[in-house]
């Protein structure tokens, strides 16, 4: 057992759940969030300095495809909510220096805004509300899961789609062999039951779409 306070749902009750060479994981028994204990995050400079090393172009072909795995279910689901998309307001959190999702949510004539904490910081636009937020990739490397929650939460409106890509956790064997841990920038690994347990602490509905995407709706 440790005295670590789980990001998510600060819970107490943490065990270890893998350690390699560069780092441990601590599994809650409570959310079931696998998380890196904080004295071995990065900087911001090193972990900037790890985003630096993206390139992703907004006419990359294989880079739209893998946007498109949370995209296209994402649209297909809005136009059945939705009549008028260009009515929509979006916001892609953490959209990287590219913002290559709004571009694509552009051309099918959904507006977004973009903000990332080192490449689009605008503050201001955490403090609106919006109908979608997209979070791809993202947040597995926002330290604070639990107050991240509460913004979004914030930010949706009623009857919002919260719609996220990340790799989740399965079992400690398979984590140890992961490479999705093996980025220093990743911090907190969701599993199952990790968003399970979002959904009913936050009344949202949860909805498994593929390995690596689930969607959130807001109650209303």
């Amino acid at each position: 057992m440790t005295s670590l306070v789980c990001p998510l749902c600060h819970g107490q009750s943490l065990v270890l759940f893998c350690q390699d060479k560069r780092r441990r994981y601590y599994c809650c028994n409570d959310c079931r969030l696998v998380s890196v204990p904080p004295e071995q995050y990065l900087s911001s400079q090193q972990e900037k300095a790890e985003y630096d090393k993206h390139d992703n172009a907004s006419d990359d072909s294989g880079y739209r495809r893998f946007l498109g795995r949370t995209w296209l279910p994402l649209l297909e689901r809005l136009q059945l909510i939705y009549p008028d998309l260009s009515s929509l307001r979006g916001l892609d959190f953490g959209c990287g220096e590219g913002a290559i999702l709004s571009k694509i949510a552009q051309e099918a004539g959904v507006t977004f805004a973009n903000y990332d904490l080192y490449y689009h910081p605008h503050p201001e636009r955490l403090n609106q509300q919006y109908h979608v937020i997209t979070l791809t990739e993202v947040i597995e490397h926002i330290a604070d899961a639990a107050g991240l929650m509460i913004q979004l939460d914030n930010m949706l409106v009623a009857g919002g789609v919260l719609a996220i890509m990340t790799k989740r956790v399965s079992d400690s064997d398979a984590f140890g062999r992961w490479h999705y841990k093996n980025d220093l920038t990743h911090i907190n690994f969701y599993s199952g039951a990790s968003f399970q347990w979002i959904a009913q602490q936050y009344g949202w509905q949860l909805e498994i779409i593929a390995a690596d995407v689930v969607f959130f709706t807001k109650a209303g």
